[in-house]
């Protein structure tokens, strides 16, 4: 069940939780060892719940906190307009929900930008990171090295009666299209696309590069994961890997047959290696 944002165990969220500047809504499961993770550009939090859950379904000791970023899901913008303004509400969340606990840290797409920057500000707190689909050191769309987009699986009639904008969303990335994804699409993504805050949003994308690259600093030395698409049209594969110097204990794996929607696409091989790297982080805290 959801908690509340008065850490009333297993009851519905009642608002948003405070923070000295922009209040962030979010949802959170379980009780343990905080993970913070952080959805992408447009989307809002099912993005990450959606896939993740599953994965800790069976495990415990795990607090699992899902934000919605500043102008989307149900977090208002306020002022922001630039993701360095993006980057302090999220550091003003930790803050607020989880202080000075130390804490596992998941970021995907634009969210894995950010939760690279937040690993360089708060390196001793931040035990274990993990970007799914991030941005790599190409920032802005038109300057990454991205493949054109493909359609490697499709399921006939898939779309037939669907609504002509959440067909449009789907088919736009998605390289596995059939109904499991499809489904998994509506219920994690498409909820998002539908609420998010467009004109704020513009706003933000006009200042959208970090004004402190997030590996401007000394190099994160604890257990990294760095998943990507082989067919990820969006953010790519090749822009992560000179990235790899600046995570010395980094797993880089190039999922086939997975664009952006990766965790979407291949939901085992995302299970197996994001429940590897809690394996990793864990050992490292005995």
């Amino acid at each position: 069940m959801q908690r509340s944002t008065t850490h009333v165990p297993d009851t519905m969220s009642a608002g948003p939780v405070r923070t000295t500047a922009m209040p962030l809504h979010h949802v959170s499961y379980g009780e343990g060892v905080p993970v913070l993770a952080v959805h992408g550009w447009t989307p809002d939090h099912r993005l990450m719940s959606g896939c993740l859950e599953p994965v800790f379904a069976d495990l415990t000791g795990y607090r699992r906190i899902y934000p919605d970023l500043p102008g989307m899901g149900r977090s208002p913008a306020g002022s922001i307009d630039s993701s360095d303004g993006m980057l302090d509400a999220v550091l003003e969340f930790v803050d607020d929900e989880i202080g000075t606990e130390p804490f596992l840290l998941l970021g995907e797409s634009y969210g894995g930008y950010l939760a690279r920057a937040i690993a360089a500000r708060r390196p001793e707190q931040v035990l274990g990171l993990g970007l799914i689909c991030p941005i790599g050191l190409a920032v802005e769309n038109a300057e990454r090295t991205v493949p054109e987009h493909v359609v490697l699986r499709s399921t006939p009639g898939l779309l037939d009666g669907l609504d002509e904008q959440a067909a449009a969303d789907f088919t736009e990335i998605t390289v596995v299209q059939t109904r499991e994804t499809l489904q998994a699409f509506l219920a994690d993504v498409a909820p998002g696309l539908d609420v998010a805050d467009t004109e704020a949003m513009a706003r933000i994308r006009k200042n959208w590069t970090l004004s402190t690259p997030p590996e401007s600093g000394p190099a994160y030395e604890r257990p990294t994961l760095i998943l990507c698409g082989r067919q990820d049209s969006s953010t790519g594969y090749a822009d992560q890997w000179p990235l790899l110097p600046h995570y010395p204990r980094a797993t880089y794996a190039v999922l086939d047959a997975a664009g952006h929607n990766l965790q979407l696409e291949q939901p085992e091989l995302f299970a197996a290696l994001v429940r590897e790297w809690l394996r990793r982080v864990s050992l490292e805290a005995t």
